[in-house]
């Protein structure tokens, strides 16, 4: 089952009323902020706490 163009423009509508034209590019910008961090944070557990590798 694919989606089709009509259900996307379903959802965008669904999204425009809820939020409102107004508050959609904080929402946004708050949903990227999200992002950035969620990934800094793999990140860093990727590397590993650089301050205990200094401690030790």
């Amino acid at each position: 089952m694919s989606v089709g163009i009509w259900q996307i423009v379903l959802i965008l509508l669904a999204v425009l009323v809820l939020f409102g034209a107004g508050k959609l590019p904080s929402v946004m910008g708050d949903l990227a902020k999200g992002v950035r961090n969620f990934k800094s944070g793999l990140k860093e557990v990727e590397d590993g706490p650089a301050d205990e590798t200094r401690q030790g």
